[in-house]
């Protein structure tokens, strides 16, 4: 199974996309826990300075407070807020650490509050604000504490990284949208390429416009430049072939005579097997014609050709043959219909229907045709003896021969050949005159 480039484009980026919003949730969860604390700090450090503004020590050194900070928490035993103040005459502490204590640091800061986390008198994880203080210069620092549980501060982070979660997944599906449509849009160049490589499959004369993308161009280029060896490679063997089929024209003439002397001098078993051999060269020559005629089809833009005028010649040459002089030729098409086809191949199918038609008719052969919007019509009757419907199929084949008394068989085949080669259809039916009608048929731009 081949890779789908588009599929590919889209994994990747689906993945890359991924891949840096997980590392976006990740830095921006981190930075809102930071927020959270920093804004922590900014409380507590707000609240320890109300706290040691009100402190002073009595005359053994215990510590006195004259106003504590206004926080219900302080005042509920086991609230999530606490203070200690610790010297060393004594502790006093808030009510909320009710018959615990938080532990007295060995080494607080002096010059400055420290924030960091440690185990909760209660089993509960908190965060201690801790700093050195010096009341009185005759007396021992006194160390400062505030502590509150750091379990909103995980409940909000929690809270915030599920949010964030959501919008990035439904982000990252936007941003899939606009990647499909980017993959879609940069490989649109390419698909235009497709859809004009069709055209260089019908005509080796046909080469690939332009590129509108600079980054396509050299594709584009590479492409013109093989179909441009393609056509020429095609040419040469194209006159190769017509060439050989011509020069074994002459020779086949000759061997026709000596058939013909053969015959004369008794020798009919002899000039039967040259005759059948020269028949089957023959095909074969006349098929590489055809073949060649056929290709240069699609080099002819613009091509038409007279109905009648080319009819009207072709019947004059058949009424000069032996078996012409003998037939009616009817030839019924308006003085202005015109085909969409070349007029060397126009004559060429006209000629092949209408010899057929005069080899089997009796005393009539007529040609019609008629044509409406988007369409147009051939029609060739004779009175001979027809064809049988299930042998049609095998009249139009190549080399066909039902009647078995010469010929090639090429005839039929080679106006079929050639009404499909320019858009057209053929096909036999029953004449009204009593013999076999041929019908060349075609709609929108064939005819």
């Amino acid at each position: 199974m081949r890779a789908s480039l588009r599929w590919r484009l889209l994994a990747g980026a689906g993945v890359a996309i991924l891949f840096a919003l997980a590392i976006a949730w990740f830095l921006m969860t981190l930075l809102f826990e930071r927020h959270l604390e920093r804004r922590l700090e900014t409380e507590m450090t707000r609240d320890a300075l109300a706290l040691v503004g009100g402190l002073n020590l009595d005359a053994q050194g215990q510590p006195q407070l004259t106003d504590e900070p206004n926080d219900a928490r302080l005042r509920k035993p086991a609230g999530g807020y606490y203070w200690q103040i610790t010297t060393q005459a004594g502790v006093l502490r808030s009510r909320s650490l009710w018959d615990s204590a938080l532990p007295v640091p060995k080494n607080s800061p002096a010059d400055h509050w420290r924030l960091q986390r440690q185990p909760g008198p209660f089993g509960e994880p908190i965060v201690v604000l801790d700093r050195q203080l010096v009341v009185e210069s005759d007396r021992p620092p006194v160390i400062a504490q505030l502590a509150q549980d750091s379990a909103p501060l995980s409940t909000a982070r929690s809270e915030f990284g599920r949010e964030l979660a959501v919008f990035l997944a439904v982000l990252w599906l936007v941003l899939m949208v606009a990647a499909w449509l980017q993959v879609s849009l940069g490989l649109r160049p390419l698909a235009r390429v497709r859809g004009h490589l069709a055209a260089l499959e019908r005509d080796a004369n046909a080469r690939l416009p332009p590129a509108n993308v600079r980054e396509v161009q050299p594709l584009v280029d590479a492409i013109n430049s093989l179909a441009g060896v393609r056509e020429k490679d095609l040419e040469l063997a194209r006159r190769r072939a017509a060439d050989l089929a011509h020069s074994l024209k002459t020779p086949l003439a000759a061997l026709s005579a000596q058939s013909r002397r053969a015959r004369e001098a008794g020798a009919d078993s002899a000039a039967d097997g040259m005759d059948r051999s020269i028949a089957a060269i023959d095909r074969v020559v006349d098929a590489e014609l055809t073949r060649t005629r056929l290709a240069r089809l699609g080099q002819v833009r613009g091509a038409s050709a007279n109905v009648l005028a080319v009819a009207e010649r072709v019947v004059n040459v058949l009424e000069h043959t032996e078996k012409g002089e003998q037939l009616l030729f009817a030839v019924e098409a308006p003085a202005t219909l015109q085909l969409a086809i070349e007029e060397e191949h126009l004559s060429e199918i006209l000629g092949a229907l209408l010899e057929n038609a005069a080899k089997y008719a009796h005393r009539q052969v007529r040609l019609s045709a008629e044509a409406g919007p988007g369409w147009s019509r051939l029609q060739v009757d004779d009175d001979g003896a027809g064809i049988a419907p299930e042998r049609r199929d095998e009249a139009l084949a190549r080399g066909a021969r039902l009647d078995q008394s010469g010929g090639t068989g090429l005839g039929l085949a080679i106006a079929r050949e050639l009404v499909e080669a320019n858009g057209g259809q053929l096909h036999l039916s029953q004449s009204d005159l009593g013999g076999l009608r041929v019908t060349a048929e075609w709609s929108g731009e064939g005819g």
